[in-house]
């Protein structure tokens, strides 16, 4: 085949089929059965492009936005793009998921009973299959060697003998095997008839409605934990996962996921229950769109998780290093972070925009013609609070990079940028393990994460499939407005409270509504939401999710329940039995392990068994463990994950290897509150930001709070 230019893939069919090859024979099993290249490629028999699949044949996003109305679904899908990496290994994964699918319908012309494809393949034809649709390059594991002083930034050869371990662009850890509806890809409560374990599934909307949905008015605080201790459990999960969305089908080109009610990969439209208030006509759904497959030596599909697995500041500077380097300052050899070039936070740096004319943060306020900005995660504009976690972190950088310039002088751009984002990297670390996870784990800390022994190169720190979906718990943390704050710590004028779903993907109230100091002020005195298993996740999310310019918004709750089925995951009780925890077999049982006997009786009126209840809402409705935040069932899950992150990563703070005792020195005395500091206008902060913190009584002045001693860093011989 002839060699294709840059950012285009040569594709083939099975047997490396052209259009002068058009008919391949598989035998043994298949050998009645050919295709055409038009059998899988479209109706004109030839490769396009000559044989060479430019990224506008399979992905439209792009061109759809042209015409975006700015749906709740076109802000979501958005907020997942995924970057150059990540659609190559989506495309290999959809190559071969629909080679299997139309293998799968060819075949049933002549086999008249219930099959998996691929038992009907040889080893040899599967290996056909992985080579034609580009898995077999996706999934390949390198040379790493032997020798590195910094972390990749894909997270490739952390690990050197197993390169792939944690790496970006790989399919998530299986700690239970997946559960499909035909065992193979179905996400299981598709067919409404179907029993599992005696008893159908319920609608995920149903569920929502029905035990998950609370009153905007129905809040209560926590009385313990600040805001921003919320949001630095949504900062540390965007920096270890992102499941990007299907983009596009090759066999369903024709597919509309916004308006169908039908299942039709990769759309699982959620239905509405009888009597439910959101249903607009007879044939309303709420989209979903499925989690983008990866490719996997197994057939069974698994998801992909476009970011490291590592807590490495990803979310800063990306986890792909074309996306890394745009993120960079150009301009010179600082090793600086690239800053906003048209505005300013009254002098200090935001965020540089997206290059996009179609960017959907445009359509949030069509007359102040702002962008969504850009940084290393694609969430970044997610909500108000997140783009000052990121701007700050930004700023700190480029705070580092020009300390250490000044320290060592011969530094060139590559090594203050490497130094830098190395000790962020660390703060990152040494904040959510010393500070974050002891608050949400409480009296189980130490069960789930012992003292740190040293790098253990056997343990596969990637990310499971159900931390994705456990580490959601945060959503019932959330409350329903956005505070902004003056210097006094009084409501921000003329910029007052404002309603959750109208910060989602508005930039344009960083750059034209004060910035993020009045943000940070907000998160360091308001309460963080307190979960109560009657008051889960609040109307502003569970109804209103990325309503902007829509009246149909999405409801995250829901959203929740249908990813853990499109992942295939276990149910509740399988996750208690593999975490060591009692598995209840009926309501009383059920009501003795929620404490809560009307709680559990509403469980099985709506799943029939403990057996079949989601995994992301029976772990939430669990009573807290002693001086924690979260069940027993999410600490064993979410604990076990952090352990596995931080005994599998080779550059893991306290790895003698990685800082001189000096250096570890120094890091373990920083605390979150000098980042306010040294990058806002902020002048007065809490020693504990983590708290609830009363304005004046609990805050001290700036001068009083210690900086990071970079001392350690400078170079003697120099």
């Amino acid at each position: 085949m002839p060699a294709c230019p840059a950012g285009i893939t040569p594709r083939a069919t099975l047997g490396y089929a052209t259009s002068q090859n058009p008919h391949v024979a598989l035998d043994p099993y298949l050998k009645n059965l050919s295709l055409s290249p038009s059998g899988l490629w479209g109706s004109t028999g030839k490769l396009p492009a000559g044989g060479c699949f430019t990224d506008a044949f399979i992905f439209r996003s792009k061109e759809a936005l042209k015409g975006a109305k700015g749906t709740p679904s076109d802000f979501l899908k958005n907020l997942k793009e995924p970057v150059a990496g990540a659609r190559t290994a989506m495309r290999a994964a959809d190559y071969l998921e629909t080679t299997l699918t139309i293998l799968k319908k060819e075949l049933q012309k002549t086999v008249r009973r219930e099959f998996n494809v691929t038992d009907l393949l040889s080893k040899h034809q599967k290996e056909i299959i992985f080579k034609a649709t580009g898995c077999d390059y996706q999934t390949r594991s390198i040379r790493c060697p032997k020798t590195s002083r910094y972390r990749t930034i894909t997270g490739e050869c952390n690990n050197r003998k197993n390169s792939h371990f944690g790496m970006s662009n790989r399919g998530y850890a299986r700690w239970l095997p997946a559960e499909y509806e035909d065992g193979f890809s179905i996400p299981q409560g598709v067919d409404e008839g179907k029993l599992y374990n005696g008893f159908p599934l319920p609608l995920v909307r149903k569920v929502s409605n029905k035990i998950i949905g609370t009153s905007n008015d129905n809040v209560t605080q926590d009385q313990e934990h600040s805001l921003f201790f919320m949001m630095w459990g949504q900062w540390v999960d965007h920096d270890m996962d992102l499941a990007p969305a299907t983009d596009a089908n090759v066999q369903n080109k024709e597919v509309h996921c916004e308006t169908s009610c039908i299942f039709a990969p990769p759309c699982v439209p959620i239905k509405f229950p009888p009597g439910d208030p959101r249903i607009q006509s007879p044939d309303t759904c709420m989209p979903f769109i499925r989690s983008s497959p990866v490719c996997t030596k197994t057939f069974i599909r698994e998801q992909l998780n476009a970011i490291t697995s590592f807590l490495d500041t990803g979310v800063v500077y990306g986890s792909e290093v074309s996306l890394a380097k745009a993120l960079r300052n150009q301009t010179n050899q600082l090793g600086l972070m690239a800053l906003n070039q048209n505005y300013t936070d009254a002098g200090l740096g935001l965020l540089p925009f997206e290059n996009k004319t179609d960017s959907l943060c445009l359509l949030t306020n069509k007359t102040a013609n702002i962008p969504c900005f850009k940084a290393g995660d694609a969430r970044v504009t997610e909500n108000l609070q997140l783009t000052a976690f990121h701007t700050l972190f930004v700023r700190e950088h480029n705070r580092l990079a020009t300390e250490l310039r000044r320290l060592n002088p011969q530094w060139d751009g590559e090594t203050l940028y490497q130094e830098a984002r190395k000790i962020l990297g660390a703060v990152m670390q040494i904040i959510t393990y010393r500070d974050y996870l002891p608050l949400l784990l409480g009296d189980e800390t130490k069960k789930h994460m012992p003292y740190y022994r040293g790098y253990d190169e056997s343990v596969d720190p990637t990310v499971a499939n159900v931390f994705s979906l456990a580490f959601r718990f945060g959503h019932a943390q959330i409350p329903p407005m956005v505070s902004r704050l003056n210097d006094c710590f009084q409501t921000l004028q003329p910029y007052s409270h404002v309603p959750l779903h109208l910060t989602f993907c508005a930039s344009w109230r960083i750059v034209m509504e004060g910035g993020i100091d009045p943000l940070f002020r907000g998160l360091l005195v308001d309460h963080a939401k307190l979960m109560k298993q009657n008051q889960m996740v609040f109307q502003e999310l569970q109804e209103r999710l990325f309503e902007q310019v829509e009246i149909m918004g999405l409801d995250l709750a829901a959203l929740n329940l249908q990813r853990g089925r499109d992942h295939g995951l276990a149910g509740y009780n399988a996750w208690r039995g593999l975490c060591g925890l009692s598995q209840p077999c009926n309501e009383a049982e059920l009501a003795e392990v929620l404490h809560n006997p009307e709680l559990a009786k509403k469980f099985i009126e709506l799943y029939g068994t403990p057996d079949n209840i989601d995994i992301w809402v029976g772990a939430l409705a669990e009573p807290f463990i002693s001086k924690g935040r979260i069940g027993p069932l999410l600490a064993c899950l979410i604990g076990s994950q952090f352990r596995k992150i931080r005994d599998g990563d080779r550059f893991w703070w306290e790895n003698p290897r990685v800082f001189t005792p000096q250096q570890r020195q120094a890091l373990s005395k920083m605390t979150f509150s000098p980042l306010l500091c040294e990058n806002t206008h902020i002048t007065e902060v809490p020693k504990d930001v983590f708290k609830v913190n009363r304005y004046p009584r609990d805050f001290v002045n700036c001068t009083e709070i210690s900086s990071l001693d970079l001392s350690p860093w400078r170079e003697k011989n120099h």
